[in-house]
């Protein structure tokens, strides 16, 4: 099974919210902001969705040109399991810094790296807050800032 780019969020959120495991298509520049109670995460190419990992799920957002496809096997399943973990750490290693605007900064610039610009601008200021921990008018400074570059 395969959901492509065309699918609407509603669909997108039917799927996990049914707790199917789905794969986003490592091999496209695509992924999904996972909005939790608390909290947003970014999985990215070739990370797993959607099971036990994303129960408290309130909301998905696409990023880039999706493309969700469903595991085959065990061992497809395990590698993304692992590279989901990996974009966990990456974002762990982004929120370690104490310094609010920096963490802002660096998510815009890793967002800007894995897309594109005006992919990143698409994304809301209060959701890439949730991603790394700041307040969305850290993430609109930081905008600001780079726009005036």
């Amino acid at each position: 099974m395969t959901i492509a780019s065309n699918s609407t969020e509603y669909d997108i959120n039917d799927f996990l919210r049914d707790k199917k495991l789905l794969v986003i298509n490592p091999k496209r520049k695509n992924g999904l902001i996972l909005i939790k109670t608390y909290y947003a995460e970014f999985a990215g190419p070739g990370a797993i969705v959607g099971g036990c990992f994303d129960e408290d799920l309130q909301k998905v957002i696409p990023v880039g040109k999706l493309s969700l496809i469903s595991p085959l096997n065990q061992s497809e399943r395990q590698r993304a399991y692992l590279i989901r973990r990996q974009w966990v750490r990456l974002t762990k290693q982004i929120t370690d810094n104490p310094i609010p605007h920096e963490r802002a900064q660096v998510i815009l610039n890793q967002f800007e790296h894995w897309f594109d610009a005006k992919t990143a601008n698409q994304v809301p200021d209060e959701i890439f807050a949730l991603i790394v921990g700041v307040l969305p008018d850290t993430i609109t400074k930081a905008r600001d800032l780079v726009n005036r570059l």
